[in-house]
């Protein structure tokens, strides 16, 4: 009988799956709605952005946000690669959240390596006698594609979080 508490009570220590995709996807959009909704508008109307160090800081803040999205993105689609054929969700919802995993994964690629190094290439200030102007021109463009991506981001994590929240609920 104490050998069958024991194996009992290892069961319940174990995570699930689904427990850690949703830990990650919490966590990591929960930063993301921190640092677009929070903090870039606080340093916005403190007038940082018209400084002209505030590439170097923008890069540094990036730098390090994007190498955590770039690990709980490959976390989640690992976690989701690991459910495939022992989860409870539907077939068709399996293949969509990997498929949506996949690109949430291309999402932070393309932040870590194309966006952010591009617009702090972009904000850099190489004249150190000419004034900062504001935001340069081809910063807009770049601005909009962020807010396009983050937002695609957003819906196919609470898509997945959903997903995973609901096969979670149906095993317990």
């Amino acid at each position: 009988m104490n050998a069958g508490l024991k194996v009992g009570l290892a069961e319940l220590k174990q995570p699930t799956w689904q427990a850690v995709i949703m830990f990650a996807l919490g966590f990591w959009l929960s930063c993301s709605v921190i640092l677009d909704f929070v903090i870039m508008p606080a340093l916005s109307s403190a007038g940082m952005m018209s400084q002209g160090s505030f590439a170097t800081a923008g890069y540094s803040i990036f730098w390090i946000f994007n190498r955590i999205e770039l690990l709980c993105a490959t976390v989640v689609l690992s976690s989701l690669l690991v459910l495939r054929g022992t989860s409870n969700l539907y077939r068709y919802v399996r293949r969509w959240s990997i498929l949506l995993a996949a690109l949430l994964l291309a999402i932070a690629l393309i932040y870590t390596y194309v966006m952010t190094p591009q617009m702090s290439a972009l904000a850099m200030q190489l004249n150190l006698w000419q004034p900062a102007t504001g935001m340069p021109v081809g910063m807009v463009e770049m601005h909009e594609g962020y807010g396009v991506l983050e937002a695609i981001k957003l819906i196919a994590g609470t898509t997945i979080l959903g997903w995973c929240y609901q096969d979670y609920r149906n095993l317990a």
